[in-house]
């Protein structure tokens, strides 16, 4: 039936674009992900830096302590981000999990509808029809 079609084709296509966003997603994690990394090298290279107690030319031991602390105070920022971030990941996916689910069944369902409809043009007959009919009597004597 066109409803059964209908219903099966817009629910692939929600399935493809929820994959879409939970692509965008895992792309946005693995983002923050790279950030945080970035700065925790630059916060352990900070640190050797002011262990060593040599500066480098142009910088003093307070300004590398106040990048010490923005860059502290962000890496903070964007963990808690990425956090956020896989859970917007995980509830993505199993919403794509669960779309694909219903997907699945709206398909079998058109499939069982065309199924029914060739059954019914190879026999030339409405199996609606058929059901409406009255059966002969029966002639068995017993």
């Amino acid at each position: 039936m066109t409803i059964m079609r209908s219903r099966a084709d817009k629910l692939g296509r929600m399935v493809s674009l929820v994959k879409l966003q939970l692509r965008l997603a895992e792309w946005q994690l693995a983002h923050l992900r790279q950030q945080e990394q970035s700065m925790q090298d630059e916060q352990e290279w900070l640190v050797g830096t002011l262990n060593e107690g040599k500066a480098p030319a142009g910088s003093s031991s307070e300004s590398l302590a106040r990048r010490l602390n923005r860059t502290a105070v962000g890496a903070r920022v964007v963990k808690e981000q990425a956090s956020r971030q896989l859970d917007q990941v995980r509830a993505e996916s199993r919403r794509v999990k669960q779309l694909e689910e219903v997907a699945k069944a709206a398909l079998a369902d058109k499939l069982r509808e065309a199924e029914k409809r060739s059954l019914e043009e190879m026999t030339g007959t409405s199996l609606t029809v058929r059901e409406w009919t009255p059966r002969p009597a029966s002639r068995n004597k017993t």
